[in-house]
């Protein structure tokens, strides 16, 4: 696989509470987060080790062969330091579809989960 995309972000809470959120991105009733579009579908965990590597099935109905890599490590302030990569099988999507997974990844990650954490 090839990484095509990633990104490092601190999120306010601490790794085992993001490790939840990932793990069961549907568990807070109060702060759905994983708001999908019409072409994405709901990831499956396909590996994890609690509370430092989640793995996720794709979000792309168009590259179902593609996994989201996140990495998880305690930051200085209390909170995580969390780094989402993408990989892809060949051929690599064109580079308008690499975007706009990356950049998808980035509103639901990097806004919309650290949003539910109250930031």
């Amino acid at each position: 696989m090839i990484a095509i995309g990633s990104r490092k972000r601190n999120q306010p809470a601490p790794p085992r509470v993001v490790f939840e959120a990932l793990g069961e991105p549907d568990g807070d009733p109060y702060g759905p987060w994983l708001k999908l579009l019409d072409d994405e579908q709901r990831p499956n965990v396909v590996r994890s080790q609690a509370p430092s590597i989640l793995v996720w099935s794709s979000l792309w109905t168009k590259r179902p062969d593609a996994v989201v890599e996140f990495a998880l490590a305690p930051s200085a302030d209390g909170g995580t330091a969390l780094r989402w990569t993408l990989y892809v099988e060949e051929p690599i999507p064109a580079d308008p579809f690499v975007g706009h997974m990356r950049k998808r990844l980035n509103e639901l990650i990097n806004a919309n989960l650290r949003f539910t954490f109250g930031e």
